[in-house]
């Protein structure tokens, strides 16, 4: 199976990616984390990119705040999917890093998702990877199932209470 790389600009921004470790574990798609910077370690996040599918990597999920140029600075570098997740920062609670991560120029595309959203991120990647791992998909579509069912439920015990 390939691997998923969480990279974060900061790790002041690993509460926020924590989700997405997690939620990969879940599914038992193994991943890297690492901290490179746009700006402060662009030769290392360059190199890290470059290589990344050399390195078994099938998708890279970039989490930063503010200017947020980590995604668009790793996609310039791979040909793999690249997933952003802008990060909240007291500076415009996080739309700073949303709008920086989704206004990729035509020709390097980010997927981005929402402000501090991991867990989709995650989830994301974990579909990717499914494209070619039918086991993987089937997780997928197991976790959907579950899922159903519980609103379900939910509807159900809401609907015996309140429509009599």
């Amino acid at each position: 199976m390939k691997k998923v790389a969480v990279i974060m600009g900061s790790d002041s921004d690993l509460p926020v990616v924590e989700k997405a470790i997690t939620t990969l574990g879940e599914y038992g798609v193994p991943c890297e984390v690492h901290v490179f910077s746009a700006h402060r370690t662009p030769v290392e996040a360059r190199d890290f990119a470059v290589n990344a599918r050399a390195n078994g990597f099938g998708a890279l999920i970039c989490a930063a705040g503010k200017a947020a140029h980590l995604a668009g600075a790793i996609a310039a570098n791979t040909t793999l999917p690249v997933i952003g997740i802008p990060v909240k920062s007291s500076t415009l609670d996080g739309l700073d890093a949303l709008l920086s991560t989704v206004q990729m120029p035509s020709g390097i595309p980010v997927a981005t998702v929402a402000i501090d959203g991991a867990a989709n991120a995650a989830l994301l990647a974990v579909e990717i990877l499914a494209v070619s791992d039918d086991e993987l998909a089937k997780k997928l579509e197991d976790v959907r199932a579950k899922n159903a069912e519980s609103v379900l439920a939910k509807d159900k015990a809401v609907s015996e209470k309140y429509n009599k």
